[in-house]
Order: C-alpha cells, then structure tokens, then sequence
C-alpha cells in the first residue's frame, strides 16, 4: 500500500493532510456482508478500538484512521486527545521524529478544546521553541490541566525575544481555568505572567516546576497557591565559577509556607563544592534533597541544621571523608526523614547502624551501595545487615552496585 502526504487539507471527517486518499482495504471493509461480523475488523466496537489506538504512535494511528468510518471515528474520539505530546525537531539538526506539521494543524483545528495533558518536547534550534509557542497561542479554546515545555538539549526557549514567550504562554495561563501541573524549566518566564498563572489557576495548581528561569525574582515564594502541594526547584552550574547565585530570603520561604503549609519543596543542586556557599545558612522548607554532583561534610552537615522538614535525601557523591557525623546530625534534627540515598560516600559502620537506629521504622527507603560501609571494631559487613534488619524491622541488604543512578531513580519515581 503505497502512502502519501497531502499537501492541503480536506473535509472535517477526514485525517486531510496525512495521507494521499483512503487505502482500498478500507473500502473493502464497507463493502463486507454485515452478517460476517466476527471477521470484519471494521465492525470493532469504539471501545476497544480506542484502546487499540493509544497504544500507536500518531502517524500510524492517523493512518488507520483511513481504513473505514469507524475507524475513522474512533481517531477523533475526544477520549484519545487528552494526552498529547508535541515533537518539534529540525531533520538537519535532530535524530529525533517530529510531530507533521499537516498533523499538528487538523489537532489545533478539531481538537485543541480536547486537550487536557500536553507536552511540548523541541530540540535545541531555535525554529522547534517558535514552532511550541506558536501552537500555544493558538490553544485558546483549551483548558490543559497539565503542560510541561521540555528541550532535549541546551534550552533552545532562551533564545526566544521574552516577549514573544510570555505571550504564547499567558494564552494558556488565561484561557486554562484548572491547571494543576506545571513544568516550565529552562524559559524566559517571568513575575508577570506568574502572577497571571496564580490569578487564573490558584485555586488547581498542585505541582510547579521550573528552574534555571533567570527572569523570576527571588521573591517569587510569595506568590498565594493556596492548594500548591509540590514546588520543584532545580539548581544548576555548567561552568564553576561563572555563575553567581541568590538564596531565596527566609521572609520569602516563612511566607511560603505560612501560604501552602503542607506543600512539598523539591530541590536539585547540580552545583561544584566551592558554589554552595549561599544555601544552607538558615532554614529552609525543604522536604526533598537530591545532590546531583560531589557535595562537601560541611554542606551536608548545615543541611542536617537547616532542614527540619526534610523527607528525602540523595547523595550521589561525597569523596573520601566519612560522614558519621553528619548522618547523625540529620537523624537527630530530620524527624521525618524517611528516605536516604548514599551512593560515593563513606559512612563506618557504627555511625550507620546509629542512624538507622534513630530514625526506626520510619525508614521506608534505604539504598546504600555496599562500598558506601566502612567496617570498624563493631561491625563487620557480614554483620551489619543483621543488625540494620532489627532496627528497621524488615531485612535489608545493601546494595551490591554503585548506586549513583539507582538513587536518582529512586527519587525521581518517588516525588516525580
């Protein structure tokens, strides 16, 4: 069967743009004795055939559309249009498949109000983030509950004019009365069209995700999400040393959570030892910790000072100095410390053992390579699984594997 794209489009109650004409199976279909229903693949009910749908990729699926009218009809049932993920890449720049263009046009046209869960996923050139902010300036008839800007490689939306950006993106935040996730890392967002998000989405807004976002001021805490439940923030350096750092003032984060006091504070520190000096100096909300890069003792012991909220920690790396003191510390001051992911660090085993036995059962996650245990006068490491086992109430083994990624699986899949 020999398929095509068509350069214009055509009636509403086609796939136009996608393929030259209907394949002749499908005329085949139509034309079967109705009483053979049980081999007539073109007799399925709308049920399964929407099933069968979300699991092609699009251009197969537009392609089946052409088979009969019922397939046809099942390719615009609203139900199978409330995901969607947009794939804008250059051919000459990216491997990566794009969403067609004839196809993005039929799905503004006939089924942007159907919308609800969208993701604009671009490469880095500059054509795919104006390609994404001109298909949101188009979604005005839609009310997403979640949009998520993502860009494969360097943050091809900084390299947008600002305003251009804020105006693609304010159509959303105006026109979606019920968004409740929100992941904008890597834009020229601003304060302004912050705060006409909060206007608009106060009331919904659960999850807000954005860092590296230069044009939001510090203050931006302040902003009144009454039902916020998650607040992610990444921080990252790419060259150490040439980037200067803002912490957010403790007035700020007081207000925060005097505003949302069950919220979630997610951060990420992809930052050089010698860059942490700004963070960790009074305290902070933050309930998950993920240190992406090597992390000094005395970091981590202002964290065990600093973070009484903390939930989760992951370390990735530390060096060779061991960490007994600091564990301990975090124990002593984290009550509701449940989750802690070491992976090149060096804990004796003492202090481990310690620790578990001060935070007790709480402990549902403890990945800890097996490298990360320095045996002592007390316990060797045939020993200690034993002795971590009593206190946690369930057995536990550490893990036979550096742990660098598996710790960052961990948790990402728990709080993302």
């Amino acid at each position: 069967m020999k398929r095509g794209l068509k350069p214009d489009g055509g009636d509403s109650g086609s796939t136009s743009g996608v393929l030259a004409e209907p394949c002749k199976r499908g005329r085949l279909l139509e034309e079967e004795d109705p009483e053979d229903v049980g081999s007539n693949w073109g007799c399925l009910p709308q049920e399964i055939l929407l099933h069968i749908f979300q699991y092609l990729p699009l251009l197969d699926r537009a392609y089946a559309s052409q088979v009969c009218r019922g397939w046809n009809h099942a390719f615009h049932m609203p139900e199978l249009w409330r995901c969607f993920e947009f794939e804008l890449n250059q051919p000459a720049s990216s491997y990566l498949k794009a969403t067609h263009p004839d196809l993005i046009k039929q799905i503004i046209k006939r089924h942007s109000n159907h919308l609800q869960y969208v993701s604009f996923k671009v490469d880095s050139s500059t054509e795919s983030a104006e390609a994404a902010c001109d298909i949101l300036s188009q979604l005005v008839n839609c009310s997403l509950k979640t949009l998520g800007l993502i860009s494969t490689a360097r943050p091809s939306f900084m390299e947008l004019p600002k305003s251009h950006f804020i105006s693609a993106l304010t159509v959303v935040f105006v026109n979606s009365k019920s968004l409740s996730s929100l992941k904008i890392d890597d834009t020229p967002v601003d304060d302004p069209s912050l705060k006409v998000l909060v206007a608009n989405n106060s009331d919904t807004l659960k999850l807000l995700k954005m860092s590296s976002c230069p044009h939001v001021s510090p203050a931006v805490p302040r902003v009144h999400l009454e039902h916020l439940c998650t607040w992610s923030i990444g921080v990252v350096s790419e060259n150490p040393g040439q980037t200067h750092f803002h912490a957010i003032k403790k007035s700020s984060w007081d207000a925060m959570v005097r505003h949302s006091p069950k919220f979630n504070l997610v951060m990420y520190f992809f930052l050089y030892e010698d860059e942490f000096g700004p963070f960790f100096r009074y305290e902070i909300p933050v309930t998950h910790l993920y240190f992406g890069r090597s992390v000094s003792k005395d970091v981590l012991g202002r964290v065990g000072m600093t973070c009484p909220r903390l939930v989760e920690l992951v370390v990735c790396a530390n060096g060779l100095r061991p960490l007994d003191e600091e564990l301990i510390r975090i124990a002593e001051r984290c009550q509701q410390l449940s989750a802690i992911g070491l992976g090149e660090c060096e804990v004796s085993c003492s202090a481990f053992v310690e620790f578990v036995k001060m935070c007790g059962r709480r402990l549902s996650q403890l990945s800890i390579m097996e490298e990360v245990l320095i045996p002592d006068h007390k316990y060797s490491l045939d020993e200690i699984h034993w002795e971590v086992s009593k206190h946690l109430g369930r057995v536990w083994f550490p893990d036979m594997m550096p742990t660098c990624s598996s710790t960052q699986c961990l948790f990402q899949c728990r709080i993302i």
